[in-house]
Formats: C-alpha cells, sequence, structure tokens
C-alpha cells in the first residue's frame, strides 16, 4: 500500500516542483514504498496523549486556508482508536471561523508540536461535527479547557499522518515541561544563590554604616 500521506499531498503541481529542484525520485519511492500511515501506531498515540494543544488548519467556501490554535490540559485531542481522534470544542471568541469552514469543507489539517523534542507529527483528516447536546456519552470523559463551555464534539477521521524533520523546529518549554528538566532546578539553584547573595550584600552594607549622630 502507498505512503498516503504523500499519496494525498503530492499533487501535479507539487510534483512539477520536485522534479525541478531533482527532489522527485526520492520522493516517488516514498510514495510506492512507505509506511501507509494510515493507522495510528502506539508511539503516535502516546505522542497525541502528551499534547497540551495542536494547530488545527480549515478552509472556507473562498478558498482561502485558516489556521487556529487549540489548547487544552494534556491529552485533551483524545485517540478514540486506531483512526479517530476526537476533543470537546469550547466557546472561544464566537467567531466560528474554523467550524463554518468544516461545514463547508470537512478536511482539516494539524500539527502537534513537541517543542522540547523537536519533534512534530502531520495530520490529515476528515472531520465530523456533534452538537454537544447529541454527543455520545462518552463525551464526558474528554478533558475540558478551565475557561469556556463545551459547545461540541469534534471528530477526526485520520486519513494519513507523517512525522516532520526537527531541523528547524526551535527548543521551548511551558513552565510544567522546564520543571520536569535539569534546567529547572539549576534555575531554582541560581535564584537561591543569587537571593542569599543580596541578603550577605545587604548585611555587609549595613554593617559599614556610619554611627548616626544624636
Amino acid at each position: 500500500m502507498a505512503h498516503q500521506f504523500s499519496a494525498l499531498t503530492f499533487t501535479d503541481n507539487v510534483k512539477d516542483v520536485q522534479r525541478e529542484m531533482g527532489s522527485r525520485p526520492a520522493n516517488e519511492k516514498l510514495t510506492e514504498r512507505g509506511s501507509p500511515n494510515d493507522t495510528l501506531g502506539d508511539f503516535e498515540k502516546d505522542f497525541i496523549s502528551r499534547r497540551d494543544g495542536f494547530y488545527l488548519s480549515t478552509v472556507g467556501e473562498t478558498g482561502w486556508p485558516y489556521i487556529q490554535f487549540r489548547g487544552g490540559p494534556v491529552g485533551f485531542l483524545h485517540v478514540v482508536d486506531d483512526h479517530t481522534l476526537a476533543y470537546a470544542d469550547v466557546t472561544g471568541n464566537r467567531q466560528y471561523i474554523s467550524t463554518g469552514n468544516l461545514r463547508s469543507n470537512p478536511r482539516a489539517a494539524l500539527f502537534l508540536m513537541d517543542y522540547p523534542h523537536q519533534a512534530r507529527l502531520k495530520i490529515l483528516g476528515t472531520t465530523e461535527v456533534i452538537p454537544w447536546g447529541k454527543a455520545p456519552a462518552w463525551k464526558d470523559q474528554l478533558p475540558l479547557p478551565d475557561r469556556g463551555r463545551p459547545e461540541r464534539v469534534v471528530l477526526i477521521h485520520l486519513a494519513a499522518f507523517d512525522w516532520n524533520c526537527p531541523q528547524h523546529i526551535p527548543q521551548r518549554w511551558t513552565v510544567d515541561e522546564l520543571k520536569q528538566t535539569p534546567l529547572f532546578a539549576r534555575i531554582q539553584s541560581l535564584e537561591t544563590e543569587v537571593k542569599n547573595l543580596r541578603a550577605q550584600l545587604a548585611e555587609a552594607q549595613g554593617s559599614n554604616k556610619p554611627a548616626s549622630l544624636t
């Protein structure tokens, strides 16, 4: 079976550019011989379950793409099964651009970022949007953000996924991620050291003050 991500994204124009840039032979082999990448494995499931946000791309009726960041507690993008993801869509700025776009074109692309480890998972899927009141009972197991009320459940039926080269991904940490690294302990140690040095300096300056005249 062909590598589904490249089969879906390598259009004729993309292939033309690949030929112009000399990369078509390698990409053709990827399409023909690469892993299907149309079923989530244990590694992908674990990666998805540890994310606290993702970028969602949709296309509106005008043909313009729209990208939105979706954030929530770790694991709010829930793995339903090997081919399905789900998340609770909560009240936001009430523009509903992504939601409206999905009515005319249910296809979506997701970027899931792991900045500390410089990893990126790309997902293509077809969405199914269900009003919260009509969603299955398991909706109540979906983690919810601290703010906003759930309005709908968004199901993402997997078409294909692919992993990206880490070359240009900057390393960044959330506060919670930073706390799990040796760097955080070093920062705390330095802050304590600075605090102690300031106290010692203040004490030394106080002892060197001239006696007050009375």
